[in-house]
């Protein structure tokens, strides 16, 4: 079987990509968010159950029967060219939380900070493990979960109970699908379609109860897990796909299963990445002795991204070891394609997960599964990069309650100040975690991922409420470069220069720099962070640490460690909207910037300067393990000027090797973007990485194209 056939089959799968992206535009709008997998299936009626006491749909009882009903009434779908079977339009409809579990006392408190998101609500955002249900199977999960149901003999068994209904009704689900397939391979006129629905039927009829033994039977195992992981709670972190993979394929190739070669297991690949755009990695660590774990499955995940050429979150993990040819292809990838795999760095990620008292060996068992984040499978649950804390708004609280005390204003006073405020709201989010944790398995149990970790069935208490054994919790600061140029900008006009007074500050941003726009232009002008040797660069510094000492200075109340990072997502529009003007000359409602990053235009010139903006990001790394994330946007023409493949793959280990967690890059030229923003249904296929996660770019709203724009080379 020649490689034209393959690729005709994988054509065929990005085009249905392009076609559902477009209906999902006219069905629901842009959407700034990662891609997903959903695709357009006709709505459907479930029931949803209610708990007695609280009349809501909360609780393990009422969650599992919701959630079952839910995949008992969602349509089949099988693609005619993938390889696997499967996929989901949606995620269950649950009620808030009980009210008597909710913090709806300290909510105006979230708002004064303006912090995003509220962490005791939050989804799971930690990380399966896959191997669990690939040694044991569907049927495997259900029998563990009966033996510890008897073993335990808990006085309530709703969590069992739940859990043993949920893979039931996966097992259901399974077999409608198995049923729809029998029908194709007896009925289609294409005889490609009905041998490829043949091959469904079987391979799943053996997965209802059974392991998968092949590759192909993995794949499909981890597709299933990818659609109920999404439809249950927007889950999206998978683990080392390759080294996850990589026995299944050895063993093919070693029974002479793969008749297609490598070009067959590249197709199994595009199947599992049209079904959802799970997070994962290739290229990891060993454990014990550190030797690079990429394998011909790596060059195969990678071969599969590039074919596909759609919305894909993966990520390369860069140490000392790391494949060189593996690397050299990710590089070359990203110039061929203009976005492709992000790059999590272990220098700065291993050591810095040391420093809480972990082993190098756990440190680099840590995958990257998230837009920012790595964690342990299986075995931590750390609620990652589910709230963001704005740096900013403290700031103008401080400058208020100091211009309204008797004390004489200074820059010194102003940070005293500003640290006060930092921390009640730092305090704010640790009582958050200790809430979440009291709570969250009374409202919205960990169904999905209590069966793939290592604890909750054995000891029966959801993964949220103790039941793996390392509950490391984060914390993301946002805005640093819009505090770090106010801070700039006010010492320098105002203390130094005395251009300025604290009140005819206070006065101009009250009026949203109505009136004042010569003093906003003089405190826009100052040097900004990332220009190398600025007041700003010290300040960034000074944030940083003031931020991380705080959130990691001292445990929540209940005992729980927090990591900082400096982090936004995309929420850099939602957070400015609430904050008024700041000394650096934004406006009131305008955008914060992006996570650690220098703002746009920060070098005289207009020019980005990739290795100033590194330099800077390295140096204000949090240094616990969670990141503090690199974005690089190259114009296509420049990017070759910069120095082609060899220079960009310096550039990004000299990131790691000073200590950086992640690097996001697109490469794009100017041209195309600029045009592409005003004219998006031209480009249906542009794909870029927005922050640490990738989408069709005219599948995001006009604001957050406008952010993109903003950020590459030349703005």
């Amino acid at each position: 079987m020649n490689a034209a056939v393959f690729q005709e089959r994988n054509e065929a799968i990005h085009q249905t990509k392009l076609k559902f992206n477009d209906e999902k535009i006219v069905m629901k709008g842009t959407y700034d968010n990662d891609d997903h997998g959903w695709i357009p299936l006709p709505p459907f009626e479930y029931t949803r159950f209610k708990d007695a006491a609280s009349g809501l749909t909360t609780g393990m009882d009422a969650v599992s029967r919701t959630f079952c009903a839910w995949l008992d009434a969602h349509p089949v779908y099988i693609h005619p060219y993938s390889a696997i079977a499967g996929a989901w339009t949606g995620t269950v409809g649950f009620d808030s939380w009980r009210p008597e579990h909710r913090m709806d006392d300290r909510e105006e408190v979230f708002k004064l900070y303006n912090i995003t998101g509220r962490v005791q609500y939050a989804m799971n955002h930690s990380a399966p493990d896959m191997q669990i249900g690939l040694e044991l199977g569907w049927g495997g999960l259900l029998e563990k979960i009966r033996r510890y149901r008897d073993k335990n003999r808990p006085q309530v068994t709703d969590f069992y109970d739940g859990e043993e209904r949920f893979v039931e009704a996966i097992q259901r689900w399974i077999r409608r699908h198995v049923e729809y397939a029998r029908g194709l391979a007896a009925s289609d006129p294409d005889a490609f379609v009905r041998k490829n629905m043949g091959d469904i039927a079987d391979m799943n009829e053996w997965l209802v109860d059974n392991p998968p033994r092949t590759l192909r039977e993995a794949v499909q195992f981890i597709g299933w897990f990818q659609s109920v992981d999404r439809m249950y709670y927007l889950g999206g972190a998978l683990q080392e796909l390759d080294e996850l993979l990589r026995p299944y394929y050895e063993a093919d190739k070693a029974a002479g299963r793969l008749e297609g070669g490598d070009e067959e297991a590249i197709w199994y690949i595009v199947s599992l990445l049209f079904n959802d755009t799970h997070y994962s990695q290739i290229g990891g660590q060993h454990p014990v002795d550190g030797h690079d774990m990429s394998s011909p499955m790596s060059f195969i995940i990678l071969e599969a991204m590039h074919r596909l050429r759609i919305p894909i979150n993966m990520a390369l993990r860069l140490h000392e070891n790391t494949n060189d040819e593996l690397f050299t292809r990710c590089v070359q990838y990203l110039f061929e394609d203009g976005t492709g795999v992000s790059y999590a760095c272990s220098e700065g990620l291993d050591k810095g997960y040391m420093r809480n008292g972990q082993p190098v060996s756990t440190a680099r068992m840590r995958a990257k599964v998230g837009c920012n984040w790595t964690a342990l499978p299986g075995i931590e649950y750390c609620l990652q990069d589910v709230h963001r804390y704005c740096l900013s708004k403290p700031l103008l609280l401080a400058l208020d309650d100091m211009i309204a005390s008797d004390e004489p204003a200074s820059m010194e006073h102003l940070l005293r100040r500003y640290e006060e405020h930092m921390k009640v709201g730092i305090n704010l989010i640790k009582d958050g975690i200790d809430w979440h944790v009291k709570y969250k398995w009374l409202n919205r149990p960990e169904i999905v991922l209590n069966l793939f970790a290592h604890g909750p069935i054995e000891r029966g208490i959801d993964m949220s409420a103790g039941g793996v054994d390392i509950m490391y919790f984060t914390s993301d600061g946002v805005g640093l470069a819009t505090v770090a140029n106010s801070l700039a900008a006010m010492e320098q006009r105002i203390v130094k220069e005395g251009a300025l007074s604290w009140e005819g500050l206070q006065a101009a941003l009250k009026a949203n720099w109505e009136g004042f726009e010569d003093i906003r232009m003089s405190l826009k002008s100052v040097p900004q962070y990332g220009s190398g040797g600025s007041r700003a660069d010290d300040y960034a510094l000074l944030v940083s640490k003031l931020f991380t000492g705080l959130v990691r200075g001292t445990p929540t109340p209940g005992g729980f460690p927090v990591i900082p990072g400096l982090f936004s997502h995309g929420v850099v529009y939602a957070i400015g909207k609430n904050l008024p003007a700041t000394p650096n000359g934004r406006f009131d409602g305008d955008p914060i910037s992006h996570s650690a990053d220098p703002d746009p235009g920060f070098m005289e010139g207009g020019t980005s300067a990739p290795t100033a903006k590194a330099n800077a990001v390295a140096r204000v790394q949090c240094g616990w393990g969670n990141t503090t994330p690199l974005q690089i946007d190259l114009d296509a023409g420049l990017a070759k000027e910069f120095g082609g493949i060899d220079i960009i793959k310096n550039f990004l280990m000299a990131h790691n090797n000073m200590g950086g967690t992640l690097v996001n890059i697109n490469v794009v030229s100017k041209e195309k973007l600029l045009d592409a923003h005003e004219n998006p249904d031209k480009y249906p296929d542009l794909v870029v990485r927005v922050t640490g996660y990738s989408a069709f770019f005219k599948s995001l709203s006009k604001e957050y194209r406008q952010q993109i724009v903003d950020r590459w080379v030349g703005e």
